[in-house]
């Protein structure tokens, strides 16, 4: 195992760990295998499109406080975004994970108002390795409330999180004096935008799901260039196809995504590569 994977599987297993220690009180759970490809991906400082395939696993579960949620993608790229002294394509680990508590778990009575049927204060972390010459190591650690709305099915959660960014550089420049290679970055707030939203075309299920993130400006680069703020959002508009062909719900699901990334890592608009407009291919198996 390589020393850049190593924080990851660490990471994965206290996330693991963390869910499994509420399994006992656990009040549901879903776990799926995804996968999604697209071929107008974009990584900063190149100006070519780039073809990824994204193999993922998913789980989400409640208990008797709140809910965790884990993801691990596995992202592999073409030859576009090679690996470092390679002309294969790079591979990519990026984990994330939260967890929350419940206001009216905790105390009994939910904190609703208006259109929130509660508050929740939520908590997690990113972790991410990449086997290019940047060699990029993310750790991010995030706290803060999240608003749970009320919607007549699925969920709709909106977070405000105090965010704080360590990274790594490999590239020979950022070992020089007067740049940075492992940098630690003014921490920076994040508002968060989770959705699930289950609809039915006849008598056809569907579902429409994704997120957005959008990062405040978290201070100087590698390059002591000063950051931008960030977005991203990534969703997908998803068919039970198990339902469909063999009459089992929530087993197979296929449909169609869209990436929107700007200014990714904070980078600023005249670097190549830091906007992301990516139609995608998705799959999801529920087990």
């Amino acid at each position: 195992m390589t020393p850049a994977f190593k924080p990851l599987v660490a990471g994965t297993a206290l996330a693991l760990t963390v869910a499994a220690s509420a399994a006992q009180a656990m009040t549901w759970s879903d776990t799926a295998i995804g996968y999604r490809y697209g071929t107008q991906f974009a990584e900063p400082g190149n100006d070519k499109d780039i073809e990824k395939h994204v193999l993922s696993l998913t789980h989400a579960s409640g208990y008797a406080y709140g809910q965790n949620f884990f993801n691990l993608d596995m992202l592999q790229s073409d030859s576009n975004d090679p690996a470092n002294n390679s002309d294969d394509g790079a591979l990519e680990a990026y984990l994330t994970f939260r967890t929350q508590l419940h206001y009216g778990k905790v105390f009994g009575n939910p904190l609703a108002f208006g259109p929130v049927k509660d508050m929740a204060l939520t908590g997690g972390f990113d972790l991410n390795t990449k086997n290019t010459a940047f060699a990029p190591r993310k750790r991010l650690l995030l706290l803060g409330p999240t608003f749970k709305f009320d919607v007549p099915k699925g969920f709709v959660d909106l977070s405000l999180l105090y965010a704080k960014e360590w990274n790594h550089c490999g590239l020979d420049i950022c070992a020089q004096p007067g740049f940075t290679d492992d940098i630690d970055f003014d921490p920076y707030y994040q508002i968060n935008l989770v959705w699930g939203i289950p609809f039915a075309l006849g008598d056809t299920s569907m579902k429409f799901q994704g997120f957005y993130s959008y990062n405040g400006e978290k201070g100087e680069d590698y390059f002591n260039d000063d950051t931008e703020q960030e977005q991203l959002m990534r969703t997908s508009v998803m068919l039970d196809v198990g339902k469909v062909v063999w009459q089992q719900e929530n087993n197979l699901w296929a449909g169609v995504g869209y990436e929107y990334w700007r200014n990714k890592f904070g980078n600023p608009d005249e670097k190549d590569g830091v906007d992301t407009d990516a139609l995608t291919f998705n799959l999801e198996w529920h087990f």
